[in-house]
């Protein structure tokens, strides 16, 4: 039996912890807050309900294995998940609205064709098999198995197969970024644009930017569906929690570690903040990597020879908590995505680069984009209201990592959701804003920045450091590593870290 020392209780942390604890190890967690699940927060008041961080699920099935692996209650017996339905309206900027539905590709073209007008469907169906192929060739390595040693393979190639687009008298080319996956493959059109550019914006990455095979982010989605929680996505964290304490996993809350012992090389235990130290055979950090450096003495490296580049511009997110009287109306849907009327000036705004040419605003992160693209969630869940007569609705843009809010700023994001939530402005009671320095506080990643799922491609500069490092018994996990951030990321990436612990170098990844 190992002594292992968990830093952080986010979903990856927990996810690891369980799985170590089931394989025989004594696993204490230490974390800096005062609760567990990272980003997946909540705020409760006046008898509402709010997620600050993620609120659907996406492949649900690494947490269902999660619990099959380690114990007999499984996954639904503990939090009660359903189906949104439909999964998603999207309003577009000239006033266009589709409802494409849950976990169905046919249905999605037929919506499509619907809203947009014949051919669209058929236009964003071809593009779905090709992100299927996409998905078929990148799932196994950059999901399911520790990063290569020779993760150049996945940095050179890239798995998405683009259509050839010919050009009269011109040399044909191929997309090499889901912008031109757009364009070329997509006609241009500009609703079908935001539509797959809004996958790659939501989970932080620039579409003019992302690579190509990006393109799995929606085949992921429209595959195998979006689900939300009985009493919001908080309520996953709180079942991984509990099967962490059945699994006899120890948490010590409040407690910050600043330093990462090692002896002859190797992780020998932590320094907590009041000085003691606490002795383990491996250690797992939880922790973005400016973090884990602070914690690492003498200037060892952090990560694996096989180190991929750093990742840099990374977004964060603005959310707002509406508290409204008056019931939700029958057949909201639960989510609805408002795109921007301005997507260069909302891309450049959140992308930017301080101090680079056409920074917004030079001397610090760049001001909010004019009309971002907003996400408005209104779930049909009990338990987030004091009663049928409330609604609680929660608002979110991608925004700088960073970036300040200002009230004025807030009174936009009202205005523009009050046009999908008919009489906002009487309905409201009050609202709670979540900036990025909120994200920073509760996860300690610098200016609240929040890490995209790991993506093949582009020289590496979408891959995450592998889970193994260049010292010895010391294993990240989470979004910040292998294979990168979101829910269903951060599960998986907690069962690579348990299976590199528990069967050594050799692991390979489940089969």
């Amino acid at each position: 039996m190992a002594r292992i020392v968990v830093i952080g209780a986010g979903m990856g942390a927990m996810t690891a912890a369980a799985r170590l604890a089931v394989a025989g190890h004594r696993v204490v967690v230490h974390e800096r807050t005062g609760t567990y699940g990272g980003a997946l927060g909540s705020v409760r008041r006046d008898g509402f309900g709010f997620d600050t961080g993620p609120s659907l699920l996406h492949l649900p099935a690494v947490y269902r294995d999660l619990f099959v692996k380690t114990g007999k209650q499984p996954l639904e017996d503990r939090v009660e998940l359903s189906q949104v339905e439909p999964a998603v309206r999207h309003v577009f900027a000239d006033g266009t609205a589709a409802d494409l539905p849950n976990a169905s590709r046919a249905g999605v073209g037929e919506a499509l064709d619907a809203a947009l007008g014949a051919g669209a469907g058929a236009r964003w169906a071809a593009f779905m098999n090709r992100a299927r192929e996409a998905w078929d060739r990148t799932r196994r390595p950059l999901l399911e198995e520790p990063l290569w040693p020779n993760w150049q393979v996945l940095a050179e190639r890239e798995p998405y197969p683009s259509v050839a687009h010919k050009r009269l008298l011109r040399r044909e080319r191929r997309a090499v970024t889901l912008a031109q996956v757009a364009e070329f493959e997509l006609a241009g059109e500009p609703r079908l644009t935001a539509l797959l550019e809004h996958f790659a914006l939501a989970r932080g990455l620039d579409p003019r930017t992302a690579p190509a095979s990006a393109a799995v982010l929606p085949y992921m989605e429209q595959t195998f569906g979006s689900w939300a929680a009985r009493g919001g996505m908080r309520a996953l964290a709180t079942a991984v929690y509990e099967r962490c304490l059945a699994r006899r996993v120890e948490f010590a809350f409040d407690s910050a570690v600043v330093r990462v012992v090692d002896k002859d090389g190797r992780a020998a235990g932590v320094e907590l903040a009041d000085g003691s130290v606490v002795d383990a055979d491996f250690v797992v950090a939880g922790v973005p990597p400016r973090a884990l450096a602070a914690l690492l003495s003498g200037g060892t490296a952090a990560r694996a020879p096989q180190d991929v580049p750093a990742r840099s511009g990374l977004p964060s997110r603005l959310t707002v908590l509406l508290a409204l009287r008056g019931a939700r109306p029958e057949g909201t849907p639960h989510r609805t995505v408002l795109h921007t009327a301005d997507r260069a000036d909302e891309l450049d705004r959140v992308f930017a680069t301080p101090g680079t040419p056409g920074a917004p605003a030079p001397q610090g992160a760049p001001a909010l984009p004019v009309s971002p693209t907003l996400t408005v969630l209104r779930p049909d869940d009990p338990t987030a209201v004091p009663d049928a007569d409330h609604e609680a609705v929660t608002l979110t843009a991608t925004v700088a990592a960073g970036a300040e809010v200002t009230a004025a700023d807030v009174r936009r994001l009202l205005d523009r959701a009050s046009t999908v939530v008919p009489g906002l402005a009487d309905r409201l009671l009050w609202h709670e804003v979540r900036t990025p320095a909120d994200i920073a506080e509760a996860t300690g990643a610098e200016g609240g920045a929040v890490p995209p799922p790991t993506l093949a491609a582009d020289s590496g500069r979408h891959l995450h450091p592998a889970n193994s490092t260049a010292v010895a018994g010391l294993h990240t996990v989470g979004g910040w590593s292998h294979p990168g951030g979101g829910l269903p990321h951060a599960g998986m990436s907690g069962t690579l870290v348990a299976g590199l612990i528990v069967e050594g170098p050799e692991f390979r990844g489940s089969q």
